[in-house]
């Protein structure tokens, strides 16, 4: 019987036991729902939240960057959002009346031009594959044009030097000839590289430039025929008060060679005195300024190279001043700029020269050319020049030690009171 008892109370055990778990069952599976919906709200709202930071992580982190900071007069307080550029692109592409005319590749390059030009500066500019290649042809010496280096000079384009006996030197064009029109078209706002382009031309095309000479209000157009320009940097002269003149009209390919040849004529004739006529030489290669400047001064710096305050880069000279020993004038004007104010700065503050003429152009920053794969590049400033007494060259030029000008009616008469000056300080030592 004990064990009916027993055996009976336990099935009914089992019953109200199998009753609670069921029960505790189904309450689980409800706490498992509720919680399950809870989550996934929970993850939904996270997966909300992160996705909103996602989307505005580039803008918080520009933010949190700069908490603490003021932004500087002009620049983004925040990161740039480059949708904006292909908005317009697409608004273009979609809305320009004359869509059909459209060249994707200029709007291309012109978008990066714009760019580099917002920067301000005349000497830092963007060019194409075409333009790169116009330059390279520059300093190898050969292309076709007009033959003169332009600038921009208070905001105007401005003839910075006429090269000898090429067609623009022919027309009657002058260093500091301003340039209002091209072809009658404006040149208000121009970069100089449109202007090269607009210029340049075909041999035996012409080119009409609405000019004002220099200092006088009369405007006139000027007609000139394109031709090919070759361009021999150096020529030189003994002349008969045994005077050596060394005329350089750029610093490019070469320049180097030419110059060792006179060096070396120099030495084989031993000349009472060299004149260096860097008049109208719009510049070139740092090196060849470095290495022109070493064959007068034996040491120290020739030129310092201003990255900042706290940057700085001293060239010094390479040595070799084979000319050191030879009384020299350099002769300079409105149009020499660039690598010949660095020749100029560094004789002049090495005691090595003395400079006579007019002002130089003040073309005192160093480009860095950046090239990419298309075959375009970018000629950027990166620095500022500084004599070696530490004169900024930038804007300010180089003063001669004998102001001599050379005016209009000199140059029509074919008189050189520059030369005439530097040949009687030498005649007279």
């Amino acid at each position: 019987m004990s064990y009916n008892v027993t055996s009976k109370y336990i099935d009914n055990s089992r019953k109200k036991g199998g009753w609670f778990k069921w029960v505790a069952l189904v309450f689980l599976v409800l706490i498992l729902m509720f919680s399950s919906f809870a989550f996934g709200l929970y993850i939904t709202e996270k997966d909300e939240v992160l996705k909103e930071l996602a989307n505005d992580e580039v803008v918080f982190l520009g933010k949190l960057i700069g908490k603490y900071s003021q932004a500087k007069e002009g620049a983004l307080t925040q990161d740039v959002d480059f949708n904006l550029f292909w908005d317009v692109w697409n608004t273009l592409e979609e809305d320009y009346v004359d869509r059909d005319k459209i060249n994707e590749k200029e709007l291309f390059y012109g978008a990066i031009r714009g760019m580099v030009a917002a920067l301000g500066d005349p000497y830092t500019v963007y060019m194409d594959p075409k333009i790169a290649q116009e330059f390279e042809d520059d300093l190898a010496g050969t292309f076709e044009g007009i033959g003169a280096e332009i600038g921009i000079r208070d905001d105007t384009l401005t003839i910075i030097a006429p090269l000898d006996d090429m067609p623009a030197q022919k027309a009657g064009l002058k260093s500091g000839d301003k340039v209002y029109a091209i072809n009658d078209e404006s040149t208000a706002g121009i970069t100089i590289d449109e202007a090269v382009r607009k210029i340049r031309g075909p041999k035996g095309t012409k080119v009409v430039l609405t000019i004002s000479e220099d200092g006088l209000e009369e405007i006139k157009d000027v007609e000139i025929i394109r031709d090919t320009i070759v361009i021999k940097s150096i020529k030189t002269e003994l002349r008969s008060d045994n005077i050596f003149v060394i005329k350089i009209t750029n610093f490019n390919d070469d320049t180097l060679t030419l110059f060792n040849n006179a060096v070396m004529e120099v030495l084989e004739k031993n000349p009472k005195g060299i004149i260096l006529d860097l008049r109208n030489n719009p510049g070139g290669y740092l090196d060849t300024a470095i290495e022109i400047s070493s064959e007068w001064v034996e040491s120290g710096i020739i030129v310092t190279e201003q990255f900042s305050e706290d940057k700085k880069t001293e060239h010094l000279s390479r040595g070799r001043a084979r000319l050191k020993d030879y009384e020299t004038v350099i002769l300079v004007n409105q149009g020499s700029a660039s690598a010949s104010e660095i020749v100029s700065g560094a004789l002049r503050d090495n005691g090595e020269a003395v400079i006579v003429g007019e002002k130089t152009f003040g073309k005192g920053s160093v480009q860095s050319l950046r090239e990419f794969s298309d075959g375009s590049s970018v000629k950027i400033t990166v620095a500022k020049w500084l004599t070696p007494n530490g004169d900024c060259i930038n804007d300010k030029g180089i003063e001669p030690d004998y102001e001599v000008d050379l005016t209009v009616d000199d140059y029509k008469e074919n008189k050189d009171p520059q030369m005439d000056k530097a040949l009687e300080i030498l005649n007279n030592s």
